[in-house]
């Protein structure tokens, strides 16, 4: 099939390019030249693990191209869209602009039976604004919701292999023939077994941000019992495990550390709340207040912990901080725990460094004002305390008998509990982490 992608950041980039690869014809649009020259030559303009020879290889086969002429996309039979759409500064609701945008560009490519498919993560009742702007166009057009669920460092696989699709459909013969078109785009994939969820336009737009505040509310639990550990001597890491073992509660998403961060969670369950409050219904979302303000204040608490470890003052301690991302596998910094901990640090009167293997570029035009080395061996050189705020396999992985030869102080704090502290405090270190004895 034809298809159009608008909005090539993260989530438009790796879409387009798997589209291609399943065999449809794709065109990708977005109004930044730079990222549309990056993306034409096979060059990912961020980092995500398999996408840059998926995308080489799609480029090669002439089904995929990128340009910033709507134009280019006329004759599709299926318009995506895929933009941002991120926190309105000083505000907790969800900067819509890109999306009218985007939705202006493509009004005028729309013929009868053409279909445009949502992906953004937009505040429930804005996909039923967009569906009649579509019919006042396109009487014979049809809008469906389609959720996106990419976890970064894994986006091209959970987009060929999903977990589940969601189709957000409007009653009717026009949503029942726009759902048959989509089946269409995703055959390969639904020949794989993938469910497959069909339901009306605003179940669809609630399912990525009910998803998302799920998984934050499980984070910030799993961090407030952190507090009560540190206040009682309890281990955080065992009672996860222990909790975990029932099935109706699990062990995923509950690593307690430094906290959730990126492009995702923080504004989507902002959103959530700013948008219940227009929908009359606060309330119900009050506890999100709480998930937030946990998060927030773990960040706060590494810092007093590095204190702690440094004898009660950071003030012209040479403190090095590993991971600026704010996930492993990625390059993306928004929101970054690691940052904002290596920031406050510095503000305190700490000489931080900050190290990183994907996310040192993007770090460095966000916080210019903050010291950075390109290996683990030169951030922590005469180190008085090493934080590990990102935890990339590579640093989980260190050796910390090689690493104490390089520090000054072999301190470590672990701000996401994922190294063994037996072993680390053997080798002579000193090894505290958030709410573990």
């Amino acid at each position: 099939m034809r298809i159009s992608v608008f909005g090539c950041g993260y989530l438009g980039a790796v879409h387009a390019a798997c589209m291609a690869s399943l065999g449809h014809e794709v065109v990708g649009v977005d109004v930044l030249e730079e990222q549309v020259a990056s993306l034409s030559a096979g060059r990912p303009p961020f980092h995500e693990p398999g996408l840059e020879q998926l995308l080489v290889d799609a480029l090669a086969t002439g089904r995929l191209e990128f340009t910033t002429d709507p134009s280019r996309a006329a004759g599709a039979a299926v318009h995506f869209i895929c933009v941002g759409t991120p926190q309105k500064r000083n505000e907790n609701a969800a900067d819509l602009s890109y999306l009218r945008s985007a939705v202006d560009s493509i009004l005028p490519l729309l013929r009868p039976g053409d279909v445009v498919v949502g992906k953004s993560t937009v505040p429930v009742g804005t996909a039923e604004v967009l569906a009649e702007r579509i019919e006042e166009r396109e009487p014979e057009a049809e809008l469906v919701w389609n959720p996106e669920f990419l976890r970064e460092g894994h986006a091209v696989a959970d987009t060929l292999h999903p977990d589940r699709l969601v189709y957000g459909l409007r009653p009717g013969d026009g949503g029942q023939r726009a759902a048959r078109v989509l089946d269409e785009v995703y055959a390969a994939t639904l020949a794989d077994g993938t469910p497959k969820i069909e339901t009306d336009l605003a179940t669809a737009q609630l399912v990525k941000v009910a998803a998302n505040s799920f998984l934050a509310t499980k984070i910030s639990f799993i961090n407030a019992m952190a507090e009560l550990c540190e206040a009682t001597g309890a281990d955080v890491t065992m009672l996860a495990d222990a909790i975990g073992h029932d099935e109706r509660i699990g062990r995923k998403f509950l690593n307690a550390g430094v906290g959730f961060g990126g492009g995702c969670l923080p504004k989507d369950i902002r959103a959530f709340m700013a948008r219940a409050g227009e929908l009359g219904v606060d309330q119900a979302l009050t506890f999100l207040r709480e998930v937030d303000s946990i998060n927030l204040r773990r960040r706060v608490r590494m810092v007093d912990l590095a204190r702690e470890v440094c004898g009660g003052s950071i003030v012209g301690r040479r403190v090095a901080v590993l991971g600026a991302a704010f996930k492993p596998h990625s390059d993306d910094i928004r929101d970054s725990p690691a940052l904002s901990v290596a920031a406050q640090m510095q503000l305190q009167g700490a000489q931080v460094t900050v190290t990183d293997p994907q996310a040192i570029d993007n770090a460095r035009k966000k916080w210019p004002e903050l010291v950075y080395a390109d290996t683990v061996t030169d951030a922590v050189r005469d180190a008085e305390a090493v934080l590990l705020l990102t935890e990339w396999p590579e640093y989980v992985a260190l050796d910390p008998a090689a690493l104490k030869e390089a520090v000054a102080v072999p301190r470590i704090i672990d701000g996401r509990n994922c190294l063994d502290p037996v072993t680390w405090r053997a080798a002579g270190w000193t090894y505290r982490a958030l709410g573990r004895p």
